[in-house]
């Protein structure tokens, strides 16, 4: 018991002063770099511990070594680009005045559902608000918000995402599928299959963007009356 105590004492403080070294960072601000090297360092840490037949020594050099590599390859992202693309990778644009950018959303493998919720997170409910969004390198998003966009009492509703009814959504908004098809038939000429998404804003107004390669890739907003906006 107290041979396990004291190797688990070495290793902590050994993981410890590493991982302060390698600079303070919550696990969300993370690069995947960064928190590869972490689950690396921890896993090789963890079996000297558990398995009291491992040399100390056996968990000591891997994370001292990953220490040292970690550092080497920050250093060279610090001083080449190219480097650095490849270490930490580069911010991708999804949302660009309003128009979500489905071929960097597919790049990111982000879906629109997620995408939204991660708006959400930011206060935004409709990406015509966004002026830009960003996905920065550590996963996060970053928004701008159009000047004087709208302040709805409510949330929107995503009603379509992808071409796929989300049905839950859809009767929160009080219609279904078939009153859904037929107002976009009539105010836009469009199928929900054709839709990248559709909200339905608390004023009771669509907001639709049509997927690339069908008609147009610019989102509009509609008036149940049918005038456009």
């Amino acid at each position: 018991m107290i041979t396990v105590l004291a190797r688990t004492v070495i290793i902590y403080t050994a993981v410890f002063g590493v991982m302060r070294l390698m600079g303070k960072r919550q696990l969300s601000d993370m690069q995947p770099f960064d928190l590869v090297v972490s689950l690396l360092i921890a896993d090789s840490a963890s079996a000297p511990i558990t398995d009291g037949s491992i040399p100390l020594l056996y968990g000591l050099v891997p994370v001292l070594t990953l220490f040292l590599l970690h550092g080497f390859a920050a250093k060279l992202a610090m001083k080449s680009e190219p480097v650095r693309r490849i270490v930490n990778g580069s911010p991708v644009m999804l949302i660009r005045e309003g128009v979500i950018l489905e071929d960097a959303l597919k790049a990111v493998s982000m879906t629109v559902f997620e995408l939204f919720e991660q708006l959400r997170l930011k206060d935004v409910f409709s990406p015509v608000d966004v002026k830009y969004c960003i996905m920065e390198t550590n996963g996060s998003l970053s928004a701008m918000k159009k000047e004087g966009g709208t302040q709805a009492e409510r949330p929107s509703v995503l009603a379509v995402t992808d071409g796929a009814v989300v049905r839950g959504s859809l009767e929160a908004a009080g219609l279904n599928e078939r009153e859904l098809e037929a107002g976009l038939k009539k105010y836009a000429d469009v199928k929900i299959k054709e839709c990248l998404y559709v909200c339905i804003e608390s004023d009771g107004r669509f907001v639709l963007q049509i997927k690339e390669g069908s008609r147009s890739g610019v989102p509009v907003r509609l008036s149940i009356g049918g005038a456009g906006g």
